[in-house]
C-alpha cells in the first residue's frame, strides 16, 4: 500500500512573495551576519590587521576622515562626477536608442558599432582620454560616459523594440503620423523599462568612476582609497567602500521611488 503524501509547510516556496518587514528583516540579518564574520576574523587573530581592519578600526578611521581630512569634500566631488558623467550619457544615449528601436535602417546602421563598443573597458580609454583631456573633471566625466552610453543605447534600442505591433498597428489605423507612433506609442510603452534601464546603468556608473578617480586625481573617494593603500591603511580603505556602498544604495532607493511614483501602472 502506497502511503499518502504528507503535506508540509516550507519556509520558502519558489516565487513566494515576502511582506515588507520580512525583506527588511532578510536584509538586515545578511549584514548583521557579515559583521558578525568579519568582527571573527580580526578581532579573533584570525587575519591580520594588516591586511584587513577590524570594525571598530575601521569606525575610527572613519571618523578621522570625516573630521580632519575633509571627506566629505571627496564624497561630494565623487557624486558630482557619478552624476555628470551618466547624465551627460543619458542625454545622448536615450534619444539615439529610441531611434534604433524604432527604425530598422537606423538600428541595422549603428548596432555593430554599439555592439562592439560595448564590450570595451572604460579604464582602457584613460590613458587616451588624459592625452585628450588632461587630468582634469572632463576625464573622469568621460570614463564614466563611455561605461555607460553604450550599454543604455543598446538596452533602449532592445526596449523600444519590443514594443507591441498590434499598438503600432492601431495607432496607424486610427491616422497616427510616423512621428505620432513614436510620441504616442513607442515612448509611453518603453518608458518605465527605460526608466529602470537608467537605474540599472547609474549602479554601474559607480564602478567606473573609481577607476577614473584611481590615475591623475587629487580628490574623490577612489583618489583616497589610493592614498589608504600606499599607507597600508586598510581601515580607511574598507571606510571608502562602505561610502560608495551606501550612497549607491540610497541613490537606487530614491531611483526606485521617483520611478514608482512617475510610473504607478507598472506596480500591478
Amino acid at each position: 500500500m502506497i502511503s499518502p503524501r504528507l503535506e508540509t509547510s516550507p519556509v520558502m516556496r519558489p516565487l513566494d512573495p515576502v511582506t515588507a518587514k520580512q525583506r527588511t528583516a532578510y536584509g538586515l540579518a545578511f549584514f548583521v551576519l557579515f559583521v558578525a564574520l568579519w568582527s571573527w576574523a580580526t578581532f579573533g587573530g584570525h587575519v591580520s590587521k594588516t591586511f584587513l581592519a577590524n570594525p571598530l578600526t575601521m569606525v575610527q578611521e572613519g571618523f578621522e576622515l570625516l573630521t580632519r581630512h575633509g571627506f566629505l569634500f571627496d564624497i561630494g566631488m565623487t557624486v558630482w562626477r557619478v552624476v555628470g558623467g551618466f547624465a551627460l550619457a543619458a542625454v545622448i544615449a536615450v534619444p539615439l536608442g529610441v531611434l534604433m528601436g524604432a527604425y530598422k535602417p537606423i538600428e541595422a546602421f549603428l548596432e555593430p558599432f554599439v555592439s562592439f563598443a560595448r564590450y570595451l573597458p572604460a579604464s582602457a580609454f584613460i590613458p587616451l582620454l588624459i592625452l585628450w583631456a588632461g587630468i582634469g573633471e572632463l576625464q573622469k566625466l568621460l570614463v564614466i560616459f563611455i561605461g555607460s552610453v553604450f550599454q543604455v543605447i543598446l538596452m533602449v534600442a532592445v526596449t523600444v523594440g519590443a514594443t507591441r505591433r498590434d499598438l503600432v498597428e492601431a495607432a496607424y489605423t486610427l491616422g497616427a503620423s510616423d512621428r505620432g507612433i513614436i510620441r504616442c506609442v513607442l515612448l509611453p510603452s518603453s518608458a518605465p523599462e527605460i526608466a529602470e534601464i537608467l537605474r540599472l546603468v547609474l549602479g554601474w556608473a559607480w564602478t567606473y568612476v573609481i577607476v577614473a578617480e584611481l590615475i591623475g586625481s587629487s580628490s574623490g573617494i577612489g583618489h583616497m582609497i589610493t592614498d589608504s593603500q600606499a599607507l597600508l591603511n586598510t581601515g580607511q580603505i574598507i571606510f571608502g567602500i562602505i561610502v560608495i556602498g551606501l550612497i549607491g544604495l540610497v541613490s537606487d532607493f530614491l531611483f526606485k521611488a521617483f520611478n514608482a511614483w512617475l510610473f504607478p501602472w507598472k506596480l500591478a
